[in-house]
C-alpha cells in the first residue's frame, strides 16, 4: 500500500502496534516472527501475475459463495479504529488471591469452619503486589506474591486437614 521495501517494511512492523494487532499479534512484539528475506523470495516465487491472479481468485470466491458483491469493490473503505479490549489478563498473584477466594466460598457452602479465611490481609496482599509490580519494584512484589502463596496454601492445608475423615467432601 506505501510501497516500501521489504526491509521498511519490518522496520515498521516492529515499530508500530497497529501492525502487529493488524496482522494477528497479540501482544507487542519487539523482534520479527519471520526472517527478512523469506517476503522477498516468496514473492519472488511465486510473481507480479501470480499473485494478481490469487487475489482476482479470492475476490471471485466471495462472489461465488454470496460473501461480497461486484458493487463492493467499486469503491475501498479503510477504518483504522483500534478499540482496545477490557481483559484483564490473569496474574500470579490474582489467580492465587482468587483461589483462596473460591476456597473460603466453598469451605463457608459445605459448612466447614476455618482457622482463617485470610479475606482482609489477602486482598491488601494483593494490592500490594500489584503496586509494587506497577513500581518496578520486583523484590517488594515478589514478597507480596510470596505471602498471597502462603495464604493459598495454609488455606488449602487447612481444608485438607477437615475434610480428610469425610469421603464426601
Amino acid at each position: 500500500m506505501h510501497d516500501l521495501s521489504d526491509e521498511a517494511l519490518c522496520e515498521r512492523w516492529v515499530e508500530n502496534p497497529y501492525y502487529q494487532l493488524f496482522c494477528g499479534e497479540g501482544f507487542f512484539r519487539h523482534d520479527l516472527p519471520f526472517d527478512r528475506s523469506s517476503m522477498t523470495r516468496w514473492r519472488q516465487r511465486m510473481g507480479e501475475e501470480k499473485l494478481n491472479a490469487l487475489l482476482q481468485e479470492n475476490l471471485a470466491a466471495a462472489v461465488r459463495t454470496g460473501a461480497a458483491k461486484p458493487v463492493d469493490f467499486t469503491a475501498a473503505i479503510v477504518d483504522t479504529t483500534v478499540q482496545p479490549k477490557a481483559v484483564a489478563h490473569p496474574t500470579d498473584a490474582r489467580l492465587m488471591h482468587r483461589s483462596r477466594e473460591r476456597l473460603v466460598r466453598l469451605a463457608n457452602t459445605l459448612g466447614i469452619e476455618l482457622r482463617q479465611s485470610y479475606a482482609r490481609v489477602g486482598k491488601i496482599a494483593l494490592i500490594k503486589h500489584q503496586r509494587y509490580a506497577r513500581a518496578k519494584q520486583f523484590k517488594r512484589a515478589g514478597k507480596a506474591l510470596r505471602t498471597l502463596k502462603t495464604y493459598l496454601g495454609r488455606v488449602i492445608r487447612d481444608m485438607v486437614r477437615k475434610t480428610n475423615g469425610d469421603a464426601e467432601l
